[in-house]
């Protein structure tokens, strides 16, 4: 078997069907026809099955697919592994919201003074988003404050973080639990680290919050609250400086905590160059 026939195979999956993957990859549909056939022979079983117009994976091509994307990824790495020894390779960085909003920045600033030609391509987005891209290989490493689920990315922890309860000014600085149940949440989305944090600490409680409202950015939830139409738990380092200016107040409820962890997160395969491993040390000595 070759790379090119897991590429196909990959792209039938994919596409749903042995013509789109043609097109998709500039192909005859006879060839894509063939190269499916060879691996079906090659491993003495059918890895699709067509029901209506689409063709399914069969439990020995979902079995294929998971090896076949990870072959595939270590290929694409190889490339990035090479092309990164060049000066002026980029390094692709990502971060949830909640570091993107606080120290994401900071971080990159100091990467980019110790390496000022290098250029340095930056994604935001929630915790599910990011540990694709990672596992696609169109990410070096993410900064996640949320759980991954994929064994094949590597976490290294490197600054502790919490969420806290956050409300418009003037009203109790302390609540109780039943209290949150009459209260109207603002949140982020699903998918967000955030967001998956603080409906498993209120489950633990057995308390199913009321959320009005969903939003994908803290920017837009800090307005939401301060504007009195809900309450919202965020990262302290995201309210820090409207809590001192009196435009948010936090509330405390004993019983709950939000204690969590950012994460430096890359493909366990991952070819660590020089730039890579410069960018890790300065987020496990970032101490603001």
């Amino acid at each position: 078997m070759t790379f090119r026939h897991f590429k196909i195979f990959l792209q039938v999956y994919e596409s749903g069907g042995m013509t789109k993957a043609s097109e998709a990859l500039f192909i005859s549909q006879p060839t894509v026809s063939q190269a499916i056939k060879e691996l079906e022979e090659h491993y003495h079983t059918k890895l699709f099955e067509r029901l209506g117009k689409r063709l399914y994976l069969t439990p020995a091509g979902k079995k294929l697919l998971h090896y076949v994307k990870h072959i595939v990824g270590l290929m694409s790495q190889t490339e990035s592994a090479l092309r990164d020894y060049s000066d002026v390779s980029p390094l692709r960085v990502g971060a949830t919201l909640s570091i993107g909003e606080s120290v994401f920045i900071p971080l990159l600033s100091e990467l980019k003074s110790k390496f000022p030609r290098r250029i340095i391509y930056s994604n935001i987005h929630n915790t599910a988003i990011l540990e694709e891209l990672l596992l696609k290989d169109e990410l070096d490493v993410a900064l996640i404050e949320g759980k991954v689920q994929s064994e094949f990315l590597r976490r290294i922890p490197f600054m502790d973080d919490e969420l806290i309860f956050v409300d418009a000014p003037s009203t109790p600085k302390i609540r109780k639990l039943s209290d949150l149940e009459k209260l109207y949440f603002i949140t982020r989305e699903f998918g967000s680290g955030t967001r998956t944090l603080f409906e498993g600490e209120l489950n633990k409680h057995n308390i199913c919050p009321h959320i009005i409202g969903v939003y994908n950015n803290s920017e837009s939830i800090k307005q939401a609250v301060k504007a009195g139409f809900g309450v919202s738990a965020l990262s302290r380092r995201i309210v820090e400086k409207d809590l001192n200016e009196g435009t948010l107040m936090e509330f405390t409820v004993p019983e709950i905590s939000f204690k969590r962890v950012f994460n430096i997160v890359h493909h366990e395969n991952k070819f660590i160059t020089p730039v890579l491993e410069y960018f890790m040390s300065i987020c496990l000595n970032y101490r603001k």
